[in-house]
C-alpha cells in the first residue's frame, strides 16, 4: 500500500482508497474518544477504516462521519524522561513533536497519581485516582490544574449536589438505568485490543470543580468538556489512563 492511502477494504474489493485524516487543532476540542476507527463501518463500509492509536474527535454524521485525530499516542520517546509512562501524546503521526508525558507516583494511601508534563519538563497539572473507601464504591478521580479550584469526577450518581442525587431516585431511573448498559465503541473498536466486535460496561463520571461542571466522561468511549478553561491535555492524559 503506498504512503498515505488505506484501503476501505482488501485489496481487490473494487473499492476505492480513502485517504488518511488530517489531525485537527487539539487545544479546543470539545468532544472526543481514543483509539484507530477513522472512518467507521457504514452501509457501503463494511470494515472500519483504521488508522494510528490517538485521540480521536468525531465529525459529521451518518455515512460522512469520521473520528479525526487530534493527538497521537505512541511509545515515550527523548524529550520524554526514563520515567515516563509508555504511551506519550505527540502532536504529529511521526511522534517527532512530544505534546505531553506522565510520570506515576504511588502513595501510601493508596493514590496513585500522574503527573502531566510537556516537552520542555513543566508541570501543567496533576491527575489523581482515588481508591473507594469500602467495597460498594468505585475509585474517583481528581485533577489539579495550577490555577483553578481541584476538579473532581465521581459517579454522576453521586455528583453534582443533594438536589440533583435527589432529581436522578425521583424520576430519572429509566434513563440512568440505559445509561449504565453496555456502549458500543466506533464501530470495530475495542478499548484494549483493537479487536472488532467487541463491548465493555462503563460507568459516566461527571467532572466537578466547585459548583461548575467541567466534564463528562463515559470510561474512554467518549469524554465531552464542558469548561472552556479545562487544559485540554490533562483530558487526553485522562483517556490513556482509562477509568480502571
Amino acid at each position: 500500500m503506498a504512503f498515505g492511502k488505506r484501503r476501505g477494504r482488501e485489496e481487490g474489493s473494487g473499492v476505492r482508497e480513502e485517504a488518511p485524516l488530517p489531525a485537527v487543532e487539539w487545544a479546543d476540542v470539545r468532544e472526543f474518544t481514543i483509539g484507530t476507527v477513522e472512518r467507521p463501518v457504514t452501509k457501503n463500509r463494511p470494515r472500519p477504516v483504521r488508522g494510528p492509536w490517538a485521540i480521536r474527535v468525531p465529525k459529521g454524521a451518518g455515512a460522512a462521519k469520521v473520528f479525526a485525530p487530534c493527538a497521537y499516542v505512541a511509545r515515550a520517546a527523548p524529550p520524554a524522561p526514563p520515567s515516563a509512562m509508555e504511551s506519550c501524546l505527540y502532536e504529529d503521526p511521526d511522534s517527532q513533536h512530544l505534546l505531553c508525558y506522565l510520570v506515576t507516583e504511588e502513595k501510601g494511601s493508596g493514590e496513585r497519581c500522574f503527573r502531566v508534563y510537556v516537552a520542555n519538563g513543566k508541570e501543567i497539572g496533576v491527575i489523581r485516582r482515588i481508591p473507594p473507601s469500602n467495597k460498594l464504591v468505585k475509585h474517583t478521580w481528581r485533577i489539579d490544574q495550577p490555577g483553578h479550584p481541584e476538579i473532581v469526577g465521581r459517579n454522576e450518581w453521586i455528583s453534582g449536589g443533594a438536589k440533583r442525587i435527589a432529581d436522578r431516585a425521583a424520576g430519572k431511573v429509566v434513563s440512568e438505568a440505559l445509561n449504565s448498559l453496555p456502549h458500543i465503541l466506533p464501530a470495530g473498536e475495542n478499548t484494549a485490543s483493537g479487536d472488532s466486535g467487541s463491548q465493555r460496561r462503563s460507568r459516566q463520571l461527571e467532572w466537578w470543580s466547585g459548583g461548575e461542571l467541567v466534564m463528562v466522561s463515559q470510561s474512554i468511549k467518549m469524554l465531552k468538556v464542558k469548561a472552556d478553561w479545562l487544559d485540554r491535555r490533562l483530558a487526553f492524559a485522562f483517556a490513556v489512563i482509562g477509568d480502571s
